[in-house]
């Protein structure tokens, strides 16, 4: 588990989760803060999204095998895709439910221990600041991870308008506890919609983007030999890991262990640019009116770089 950088921050977001549940819940009986109840519940998603990404962590780590021939790097995608589901289902639309039928009966409520409230609150913001900072100082991120950082900043945020909503509590304007409740709620649902759109993309196997494309191109022509590229294609198959298919063109009559060389080389190049992990190269031989036409256009490749260079 130490080789895997998400799992120290979700480890550390996991622990503190459950004590600040336990706090928030106990100061909603005492206290009868709606907001501290939207929290309590928000809370209590992330104990179960937390964990189910921790494992996902871990898993996705798994070398390949005969099952999955790139690894298991979608599993952070597919927990990431469950948490946004989770965060719509179960937190934000429990939590409008709530706070949507009190904005109408708010000063039928009856508020108590509010300071209590108002320190577990403030209490429950350094707590979470805790593994976001982790997380922030992580030089790398998977899915996992990002997720979890989202929802730590969701996390403050929701804590923040729970704040805001018991102070106002305490100046005697019981109408901002339903809507502290609700800002919580729309935080929670906006980000779970952003959650689910780019994990559902990868999934689905997003392109790395035209500049990936061109940067793996412009390395695959600038083995000597290479007389042209066609055909090639890139998709993520886990966080950061991109599989990678080309066509390159080599002359006619080439002997095969030179060609191989030529793939060698060029898989070579690109997967240490560019950190592709999975890198299939096909050769095809041209002739002819083709083969002058790559000819030219390697030397033209060849003279660029030369021009680049100090």
């Amino acid at each position: 588990m130490k080789g895997i950088p998400d799992v120290r921050g979700l480890t550390l977001a996991l622990g503190g989760y459950l004590v600040v549940f336990a706090m928030k819940l106990i100061v909603y009986f005492l206290s009868g803060v709606l907001a501290l109840l939207a929290e309590a519940l928000h809370t209590l998603s992330d104990i179960v999204i937390s964990g189910f990404l921790l494992v996902a962590a871990i898993w996705s780590v798994k070398d390949p095998d005969e099952v999955h021939m790139f690894g298991y790097g979608r599993a952070q995608n597919v927990a990431a895709l469950v948490a946004a589901t989770l965060f719509l289902s179960f937190t934000s639309v429990r939590l409008y439910e709530e706070a949507i039928p009190r904005l109408f009966r708010a000063g039928e409520v009856t508020y108590q221990n509010l300071p209590l409230a108002l320190g577990v609150i403030v209490a429950s913001m350094g707590i979470a600041a805790a593994p976001l900072v982790a997380l922030l100082r992580q030089r790398e991120r998977g899915a996992a991870a990002k997720a979890l950082l989202l929802e730590l900043v969701n996390d403050e945020l929701g804590l923040l308008a729970a704040l805001i909503g018991t102070l106002f509590l305490l100046w005697g304007q019981p109408l901002a506890d339903p809507i502290a409740a609700i800002v919580v709620a729309t935080i929670i649902a906006v980000s779970a919609v952003r959650l689910f759109q780019e994990n559902a993309c990868l999934l689905l196997g997003r392109s790395p983007g035209v500049a990936f494309l061109a940067q793996v191109e412009s390395l695959a022509r600038s083995v000597r030999r290479v007389l042209g590229v066609h055909e090639l294609r890139a998709e993520y198959v886990g966080p950061d890991t991109v599989h990678a298919g080309m066509h390159i063109e080599v002359r006619r009559g080439l002997p095969i262990e030179e060609a191989d060389r030529i793939a060698q080389e060029v898989r070579k190049r690109v997967e240490g640019a560019t950190g592709c992990r999975h890198c299939v190269i096909h050769v095809d031989p041209v002739g002819g009116e083709a083969a002058a036409a790559g000819t030219l256009r390697a030397i033209r490749t060849g003279l660029e770089e030369g021009a680049r260079e100090p």
